[in-house]
Protein backbone atom coordinates (compact mmCIF):
# COMPACT_ATOMS: atom_id res chain seq x y z
CA UNK A 1 0.00 0.00 0.00
CA UNK A 2 1.34 3.61 -0.54
CA UNK A 3 0.68 6.73 0.93
CA UNK A 4 -0.55 9.71 -1.07
CA UNK A 5 0.15 13.48 0.20
CA UNK A 6 -3.02 15.74 -0.87
CA UNK A 7 -2.46 17.53 -3.67
CA UNK A 8 -3.35 20.36 -1.85
CA UNK A 9 -0.65 20.38 0.39
CA UNK A 10 0.90 23.32 0.24
CA UNK A 11 3.90 23.17 1.39
CA UNK A 12 5.09 20.18 0.31
CA UNK A 13 8.19 20.92 -0.93
CA UNK A 14 8.39 23.53 1.86
CA UNK A 15 10.90 24.35 5.14
CA UNK A 16 9.90 24.13 8.05
CA UNK A 17 11.72 26.57 10.71
CA UNK A 18 11.20 26.66 14.67
CA UNK A 19 10.97 30.45 16.42
CA UNK A 20 14.47 30.76 16.22
CA UNK A 21 15.39 30.10 12.72
CA UNK A 22 12.14 32.67 11.84
CA UNK A 23 13.30 35.29 13.97
CA UNK A 24 17.29 34.85 12.12
CA UNK A 25 15.09 34.70 8.75
CA UNK A 26 13.04 37.90 9.27
CA UNK A 27 16.01 39.96 11.24
CA UNK A 28 13.75 40.18 14.45
CA UNK A 29 14.02 38.98 18.11
CA UNK A 30 12.83 35.80 19.14
CA UNK A 31 10.97 38.00 21.59
CA UNK A 32 9.23 39.86 18.87
CA UNK A 33 8.55 36.67 17.08
CA UNK A 34 6.66 35.18 20.39
CA UNK A 35 5.00 38.93 20.94
CA UNK A 36 3.41 38.92 17.55
CA UNK A 37 1.77 34.80 18.20
CA UNK A 38 0.16 36.54 21.03
CA UNK A 39 -1.16 39.52 19.57
CA UNK A 40 -1.98 37.38 16.16
CA UNK A 41 -0.35 40.46 14.21
CA UNK A 42 2.49 38.05 12.93
CA UNK A 43 3.22 35.85 10.51
CA UNK A 44 0.93 31.96 10.47
CA UNK A 45 2.44 29.77 12.93
CA UNK A 46 1.37 26.69 14.42
CA UNK A 47 2.26 24.54 17.24
CA UNK A 48 3.46 20.92 16.58
CA UNK A 49 4.07 18.82 19.82
CA UNK A 50 5.35 21.74 22.49
CA UNK A 51 7.16 23.73 19.75
CA UNK A 52 6.19 26.39 17.48
CA UNK A 53 6.82 25.91 13.62
CA UNK A 54 6.85 28.41 10.70
CA UNK A 55 6.46 27.21 6.98
CA UNK A 56 9.11 29.29 5.35
CA UNK A 57 6.87 30.13 2.54
CA UNK A 58 4.56 31.93 5.19
CA UNK A 59 7.25 34.20 6.42
CA UNK A 60 8.31 34.92 3.00
CA UNK A 61 4.47 35.87 1.99
CA UNK A 62 4.07 37.87 5.64
CA UNK A 63 7.25 39.86 4.85
CA UNK A 64 6.54 40.81 1.17
CA UNK A 65 3.11 42.28 2.74
CA UNK A 66 4.29 44.01 5.03
CA UNK A 67 6.32 46.15 2.50
CA UNK A 68 3.15 46.77 0.56
CA UNK A 69 1.22 48.17 3.44
CA UNK A 70 -0.51 51.58 3.03
CA UNK A 71 0.85 53.97 5.16
CA UNK A 72 -1.51 54.81 8.35
CA UNK A 73 -1.54 58.19 8.33
CA UNK A 74 -2.35 58.80 4.55
CA UNK A 75 0.36 60.66 4.41
CA UNK A 76 2.81 59.97 1.24
CA UNK A 77 6.77 60.39 1.27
Amino acid sequence: MTTRLHEDDRHENDEMLGIEEAAAYLRVPVATMRYWRYCGDGPFSFRLGRRVRYWKTDLILWRAKQGRRPDVEGSQA
